[in-house]
């Protein structure tokens, strides 16, 4: 059975690596006796999956991470058990039964949704934000590759983008097929308006992930049965 676990990550905890919260969360899942699947072979390991990594530094209102259980028994209460063997910065929201038939979340995220808070100053605001998303046709970056440079047009990536009270939002293109970073698209914001681009002074919330249907997006959260 699949069973599908979303949680928050703020706090010092966003410094912790994508590797480091898995090794995190396979410790947890056995102190909370949560009767998870194994592979097999010579080096058995828990069947769990993240959705999509988050960069180091960045927080987090919704992450999710599937896992397969034997049974739904030891289920019960788990979200108390989860959640009282977090660590301050993670927080288990929910635990959702999947139908057998969902794909795993890391093959249906196409897309994430982010807030982006200026520490120091305003630069967000709708003028600017309609001169470099709305007037362009094309906004064109150099991308860095292991091997070489790739000049790519990143406007077709970037679903949503305008400044709501609570900061700069954000919805862009995630997952395997298409993929951009949110500091990509925060720096050719900046390359446009001449303004400096001072990665200390931002904070990147990643909101949700969502995947596709019909040209909508949905989030990740919503398939399943509450437990």
């Amino acid at each position: 059975m699949k069973i599908r676990v979303k949680f928050t990550k703020y706090g010092v905890m966003k410094y912790v690596g994508h590797l480091d919260m898995m090794r995190y969360f396979q410790k947890a899942i056995r102190r909370a006796s949560i009767p998870i699947v194994y592979s097999e072979g010579f080096s058995p390991h828990q069947i769990m999956s993240f959705a999509a990594p988050l960069g180091v530094g960045m927080e987090s209102k919704g992450e999710y991470m599937d896992i397969e259980v034997t049974s739904l028994e030891g289920i019960e209460g788990g979200i108390k058990r989860l959640q009282e063997t977090m660590v301050e910065g993670i927080e288990i929201l929910s635990l959702k039964k999947l139908p057998d038939s969902e794909k795993s979340a890391m093959s249906q995220v196409k897309r994430a949704a982010y807030w982006v808070v200026q520490r120091e100053g305003k630069i967000f605001f709708p003028e600017k934000i309609k001169e470099f998303y709305m007037c362009q046709e094309e906004i064109i970056v150099t991308k860095q590759t292991k091997r070489s440079e790739k000049i790519i047009d990143i406007k077709p990536m970037i679903y949503k983008m305008e400044e709501l009270k609570e900061g700069l939002y954000m919805e862009v293109a995630a997952g395997s097929a298409e993929n951009i970073k949110p500091e990509v698209v925060l720096k050719a914001f900046c390359s446009f308006h001449n303004i400096p681009y001072v990665e200390k002074n931002i904070q990147i919330i990643r909101l949700d992930l969502y995947t596709e249907k019909d040209g909508m997006a949905i989030s990740l959260g919503e398939a399943g049965e509450l437990l």
